[in-house]
């Protein structure tokens, strides 16, 4: 019975590492610019893959970021 305390402590402890690391790493500020640009870069990349793999785009419709342009 005393191993599994012991071994749900270990778990609990690792876990609760894991957590903390985790959060820290994320609220963490770059240090220049170059990770901000990159950050804005992929960002914008995947904004536009979104919208040039869409549903429409994907089974054939003609592709347009015309807003004027109806598509049925």
């Amino acid at each position: 019975m005393v191993e599994l305390g012991i071994l749900l402590f270990v778990l609990v402890s690792f876990v609760a590492y894991l957590v903390v690391k985790l959060l820290r790493r994320s609220n963490r500020r770059t240090e220049n610019a170059d990770g901000l640009l990159i950050e804005q870069a992929r960002r914008r990349q995947a904004s536009d893959d979104r919208w040039t793999y869409n549903s429409a785009s994907v089974h054939n419709a003609p592709l347009t970021h015309d807003p004027n342009v109806f598509r049925p």
